[in-house]
């Protein structure tokens, strides 16, 4: 398998330079130059088997020549021994006479569907880093869960300097705590004056600068690194299975804020899971779901939500779409995002806003509904919900097409990461997992930067020494 940018000006790759490098260095994100089948006898054979043995075999095509099977598989297995559920991303009946499902994707550590992809990243880093005799400094960018769950999987491994920045007081009081109280001298967190985008911002520009990123050889844990995908489009694999795939199709309602998961589900479809409907619920920081009723992606000004790891404007992974959407023309597509950043506007040529609304289904849902569909799962199924997955469950239930599909909720993270939303919601707090309680009154560990591109550099320069 070999990659390439989706602005055309890196050449191609291998997997294990992809997955180390993370941002191509014209500013594109990698995709692979083909997406593997899965046959109807593949994924019937997927039936009554373990999440590890299915995802050694979905994901495979994509990480050879670097790794041997029994190699990957093993690697594999390791990761998926760290989650609290066995079945590690497990399908729950929501109203079994609609054919309602959630996927809960939040048994790893840091209790975010984040994790299903991070900790197999942190052991492909540890395995490629380990074999090449180098180090790697990780910067990324965090709305809330990515942030943590790249640290869980970073924290004390060998030749990895990871910098996490995160917009100041725009995350969850759970989620800043799991990743400020993390004590780990290869551990460093950020928090910028700042929106998310911000942050993502400053990323891709320490990215661009070549100099400061051939000195640190800089990596990413963003969605923006392939790996992440790759990884991602498993659990849409394992929820089709489970509901009868291939002899009956799934839709899939997916929570979205930077695109990589529904991406993912995307990616699962082209492979040939059979997906009827994919189903792009955004919250108030709606770029994508605009983009799709009017043609134009325009940025607004970020709106700080119940939902926090949505509050995005500028979705990263939607860059991915549109190369395939754009006949795989880095050019036409580079020339389309540069316009993007600088007019903070971009219409749509008319062809490309045709197949994306053909590919997928879009609409936003603003906090007062959001709390509104907490309290109706509750009362309808007696489950809490997180806002996140609310989201996905109120927007899914109204643009599902076809009633006799199963439709599967995507459930991104637990309930007691946003116990202020749940107690608005229901009148009281979710139940706190122990994972959350212990993090009480643990020292914080972060450093407060101005949104300046500067001052973050200087800052993981200095750190960088001091471990070196």
């Amino acid at each position: 398998m070999r990659y390439q940018s989706t602005r055309g000006g890196a050449g191609d790759r291998s997997f294990a330079e992809v997955l180390l490098e993370g941002l191509a260095p014209d500013g594109g994100l990698y995709v692979p130059l083909e997406v593997p089948r899965l046959s109807e006898s593949t994924l019937r054979s997927f039936a009554g088997r373990s999440y590890a043995e299915v995802a050694t075999e979905v994901m495979f095509p994509y990480v050879t020549p670097d790794y041997e099977l029994d190699e990957f598989a093993d690697l594999v297995g390791r990761s998926y021994q760290r989650f609290d559920h066995p079945d590690v991303a497990p399908l729950r009946v929501l109203n079994q006479a609609t054919g309602e499902w959630l996927l809960e994707l939040f048994w790893g550590p840091t209790l975010a569907f984040k994790d299903v992809a991070l900790q197999l990243l942190g052991d492909l880093f540890e395995r490629e880093l380990a074999k090449r005799s180098q180090t790697v400094t990780i910067v990324g960018a965090t709305s809330g869960d990515t942030g943590s769950a790249a640290i869980e999987a970073m924290r004390g491994r060998d030749g990895i300097e990871l910098f996490m920045l995160h917009p100041r007081g725009r995350v969850s009081a759970v989620q800043r705590l799991q990743m400020t109280t993390v004590d780990a001298p290869n551990i460093h967190n950020l928090a910028i004056e700042g929106t998310f985008d911000d942050c993502q911002d400053l990323v891709k520009a320490m990215f661009a600068d070549t100099g400061f990123r051939a000195r640190h050889a800089l990596s990413a844990v963003n969605s923006i690194n392939w790996a992440r995908v790759m990884a991602q489009t498993v659990y849409y694999v394992t929820a089709a299975v489970h509901l009868s795939a291939p002899a009956s199709s799934v839709a899939f309602s997916v929570p979205t804020g930077n695109f990589g998961n529904i991406y993912a589900g995307h990616v699962a479809r082209r492979m040939g899971v059979p997906i009827s409907q994919l189903i792009l619920a955004t919250n108030v920081n709606d770029i994508l779901s605009r983009a799709f009723d009017t043609g134009s992606l325009q940025i607004h000004e970020v709106i700080h939500s119940t939902s926090p790891a949505m509050d995005i404007q500028v979705s990263s992974n939607f860059e991915r779409l549109l190369f395939e959407l754009f006949e795989r023309d880095g050019r036409v597509l580079a020339a389309l995002m540069e316009r993007f950043r600088f007019l903070g506007h971009v219409e749509l040529p008319e062809p490309v806003l045709e197949a994306f609304r053909e590919l997928f289904d879009a609409d936003s849902l603003d906090d007062d509904g959001t709390r509104t569909v907490i309290r109706q799962v509750y009362e309808q199924a007696g489950l809490v919900v997180d806002p996140h997955t609310a989201v996905g469950v109120g927007v899914g239930r109204e643009l599902r097409q076809h009633g006799e599909v199963p439709l599967v909720m995507l459930a991104c993270a637990h309930p007691a990461k946003f116990p202020e939303t749940v107690e608005a919601a229901l009148g009281e707090r979710p139940i706190t997992p122990s994972r959350i309680s212990a993090l009480a009154g643990l020292p914080e560990r972060v450093e407060a930067l101005p949104n300046d591109l500067e001052a973050v550099q200087a800052l993981i320069t200095e750190r960088a020494a001091d471990n070196g």
